[in-house]
């Protein structure tokens, strides 16, 4: 299985370089609609205000939506390819490797029926191109992708959840693989040299929590303040900042990418906290967040003996679209 995915990966279009995010994933969408059949369509293909849209889960679970298990190769091509449509070559690769984990899962848990790296679904709201909204999600265990698109308005791309269970693989053939290597590394490098810096008040709890804590729910909202401010940072150290937000927003195309960071900053730089809980060394429990006017990021290992890890981000009026589609309807009105 981890093969095929390896294949599908590489076998990706280059659709997504010749065109711009929206029409990439306009003619993504509908190349694997009419690569269905109808009983497979009636699952892929769910109203725009369906409520299921807004059904964000992480974790193993039955989904709305066409799993790839129940897909003929020619359509599982066609389901990654709109998978392409929005990723970046980064952020593409993150994915497919979270999903070969499921195999990796299967092996030392013994439980293939339950990790199965063909159990991450598909589902098309609305019609490709309606000005007024559609979107798609590419979603199973560790791995949420959600696109909104509203023409003239702009491109959600939250929630966005990456997970990795191992958080390092520890035996076999990908012996070494830490798919999100760089959420944590480069936040455990930042919260370290802040410490050396004499600035304490990045940790503000010396135990982590043992989940995320914007866990599933449909709606994100502000945590409390917790670590240091940008604006009492250095210069170099607000770079590193940058550097780990950017590492979130990059699992998007340059484009999408952009317009994100744009957003963030135009709410207000320096008023972005970033927080650590727990501890500091390689192996420790921790969680962190970075957190700013419009939006959090979250990631936290601390489940299997802090080889688990969870990494979300997400934005408060945002999501799913929801500012975009405001303005939208408000302009209608």
């Amino acid at each position: 299985m981890k093969n095929l995915l390896l294949i599908l990966f590489f076998s990706l279009p280059i659709l997504a370089g010749e065109l711009d995010p929206a029409a990439a994933s306009k003619v993504a969408a509908d190349k694997f609609l009419a690569s269905l059949d109808p009983a497979q369509k009636s699952k892929a293909a769910l109203p725009f205000t369906s409520e299921e849209r807004e059904n964000f889960r992480y974790t193993p679970r039955e989904r709305a939506g066409l799993p790839l298990k129940e897909m003929a190769a020619p359509q599982r091509e066609a389901a990654m390819a709109l998978l392409d449509s929005a990723m970046s070559e980064k952020g593409k690769l993150k994915a497919t490797q979270i999903m070969s984990l499921e195999g990796i899962l299967a092996e030392i848990e013994n439980n293939p029926l339950k990790r199965d790296p063909t159990k991450y679904y598909v589902a098309i709201f609305g019609t490709p191109g309606d000005p007024k909204g559609w979107g798609w999600r590419f979603e199973g265990h560790h791995l949420s992708v959600n696109l909104t698109f509203v023409a003239g308005k702009g491109i959600a791309v939250t929630p966005s959840f990456m997970g990795s269970n191992p958080g390092e693989v520890r035996q076999g053939a990908e012996k070494g693989l830490r798919v999100l290597a760089a959420e944590e590394d480069l936040a455990r490098a930042l919260a370290t040299t802040l410490l050396a810096a004499g600035k304490t008040g990045v940790i503000f709890s010396e135990k982590a929590p043992a989940e995320i804590l914007s866990f599933e729910n449909r709606k994100a909202t502000a945590l409390d303040p917790g670590g240091v401010l940008s604006s009492d940072l250095t210069g170099t150290q607000r770079s590193a900042l940058l550097t780990l937000l950017s590492e979130y927003t990059g699992r998007y195309r340059p484009e999408i990418a952009a317009t994100d960071m744009a957003k963030i900053k135009a709410a207000g730089l320096e008023k972005i906290r970033f927080g650590w809980a727990g501890g500091t060394q390689p192996g420790d429990a921790y969680y962190y967040r970075i957190q700013g006017p419009t939006f959090l990021m979250e990631a936290a290992n601390t489940q299997n003996n802090a080889n688990h890890v969870h990494a979300t981000w997400r934005d408060f009026n945002g999501d799913f679209g929801r500012d975009l589609l405001g303005e939208h309807f408000s302009g209608d009105h």
